[in-house]
This record gives structure tokens, C-alpha cells and sequence, in this order.
């Protein structure tokens, strides 16, 4: 594939996640030099980097929550390697399953946090410096969710905060990058259940697997890869150069409602 990503300087944050790892990767063989953000996963950072090669990776400590931390991992990049040329917004945390009548204003104001303040000021601190190195053809993937689309009970947190990711950040980044850089793009890629180590426990619950898959005319639930090759896809210039404020859902045709009833459903297909 010729995604014109080799030598490409490209920061994905929460990197050392199941969809991160993988998006890590991807990138890696295709030749760009890839930073490793983490926060405090370091162990699972450290592999991946040994995995890919110090030489095509680094390693990148921050609290994207912070202003300061969040300047000083662009800082440190451009210190070391340069100009951050894409950026993968990926840092996020899923929520506890909670009833809004019993949602605290605390774990409301964590979870926004980790998935919205967070892309503000890694996608605030990028767009600085696109317009300080006069960058021409910039590009930035923010990960959403299906949860933003259709909401998920139990979950409102988590829903309104990728929710203002895909709408209303998005759309309004897409017209400002462009401002800065002539070739600036900023698109979405929002994964629905996808099979990553923090939904081990739900991948050998056969029941869970059929509820859910209940609701996607593929009958089937995403692996890392499939949100991978999105992300790479809409971050390449060469393959989507002419696409900006999109959003891609990697979902298997989910429709937040059901279509099969559960005898129509094997769970080892899943």
C-alpha cells in the first residue's frame, strides 16, 4: 500500500491500549516514526516499543488532562524528532457502569476529562504547531465511539463526551485546520464493540456476545485491526487526501437497535 507515511512524524496518544497498539503498528510498517504516548501504562508502552524498534519508535509520558504536560510531550517531540506531523487522538477511558440518577458529578467531570479535555489540548497544542512550523498537509484522526451516536444507557458520561468529539469538535477543527495549513485535515474513526483486553471478560461470555451482536448486520464484533486500518486510511494524505470532518464507524453495520433474534445468532462466529 502507498500511504506516503514513511519518515512521517505521528503522535497516537493512548498508545499503549489494545486499539492504540495496533494503530502503533500499522503506522511502524508503513514506515513513519511513530511516539508512543502513555500515561500510566508504562509497562505495555515499553513493549510495544521494543516490539517496533527504538529506532521507528519512542516512548512518551503524559497526563493529557493537563496543559503542561501536554506542551511538554510537543515539546519534547520536536526536541527529539521534530515537527508532530499527524496526531491519533486515541487516549480515552471507558466508564463504570452507572445510572444517571446515580452518576456523581465527580466521575462526570473524570470522565469529560479523559475524553474530551484531553483531545482539546492534544489537538490545540498540534494546531500550534502547524502555524509555528507553517506545516502544509497536517492531519489528525480523533477516535470516537457508537456511543456518540446512539447513546448507551447506563453510560451518559462516556456517550456525551465522544458524542462532542464527533460533532461538534470535529466539524469545527475541520474548518480551522485548513486555516492554518491548505491541506489540513481532520476526520473521526468511531469503533463500535471492538475486542480489545478491556473486554476480555466480555469475549468468553457467550450470552453478552449474542446480545450484542444482535444489533450489527455483520453478526460480528471488530478486532483492533479493523479500527487500525481506518485510522491509517484517513490519516494518509495520499489515500484520503480530499477527505476532512468525516467519521468512519467501524461498527459491522451497527444500528443501536436489534436485528436478529437470538437464535439466529452463533456465538463462536461472533
Amino acid at each position: 500500500m502507498q500511504t506516503g507515511l514513511n519518515e512521517k512524524v505521528v503522535l497516537i496518544t493512548g498508545a499503549s491500549g489494545g486499539i492504540g497498539s495496533e494503530v502503533a503498528r500499522q503506522f511502524a510498517k508503513e514506515g513513519a516514526r511513530v511516539v508512543l504516548h502513555y500515561h500510566q501504562n508504562v509497562r505495555g508502552a515499553r513493549n510495544l516499543n521494543v516490539e517496533l524498534g527504538e529506532s521507528r519508535s519512542q516512548m512518551a509520558q503524559a497526563d493529557l488532562s493537563q496543559e503542561a504536560d501536554v506542551a511538554r510531550l510537543f515539546e519534547t517531540i520536536e526536541k527529539d524528532l521534530g515537527p508532530v506531523e499527524i496526531v491519533i487522538a486515541n487516549a480515552g477511558k471507558y466508564t463504570p457502569t452507572t445510572p444517571l440518577h446515580e452518576l456523581s458529578l465527580e466521575q462526570w467531570n473524570q470522565t469529560l476529562s479523559a475524553n474530551l479535555t484531553s483531545q482539546f489540548l492534544t489537538l490545540r497544542e498540534f494546531f500550534r504547531g502547524i502555524k509555528r512550523h507553517g506545516l502544509l498537509a497536517p492531519s489528525a484522526v480523533l477516535i470516537g465511539s457508537t456511543a456518540g451516536k446512539f447513546g448507551e444507557a447506563f453510560h451518559a458520561d462516556y456517550a456525551s463526551a465522544k458524542g462532542a468529539v464527533m460533532h461538534g469538535f470535529l466539524k469545527s477543527l475541520k474548518n480551522e485546520i485548513s486555516r492554518l495549513a491548505p491541506k489540513g485535515r481532520v476526520n473521526a474513526v468511531c469503533p463500535g464493540w471492538t475486542l480489545t483486553p478491556m473486554v476480555r471478560d466480555f469475549a468468553n461470555d457467550a450470552a453478552a456476545k449474542v446480545r450484542v451482536a444482535q444489533t450489527i448486520a455483520m453478526k460480528k464484533i471488530a478486532r483492533p485491526e479493523d479500527v487500525a486500518s481506518s485510522v491509517l486510511f484517513l490519516a494518509s494524505s495520499q489515500l484520503s487526501g480530499h477527505l476532512s470532518g468525516e467519521c468512519i464507524f467501524v461498527s459491522g453495520g451497527m444500528e443501536g437497535r436489534v436485528l436478529y433474534a437470538p437464535e439466529e445468532v452463533d456465538a463462536s462466529e461472533v
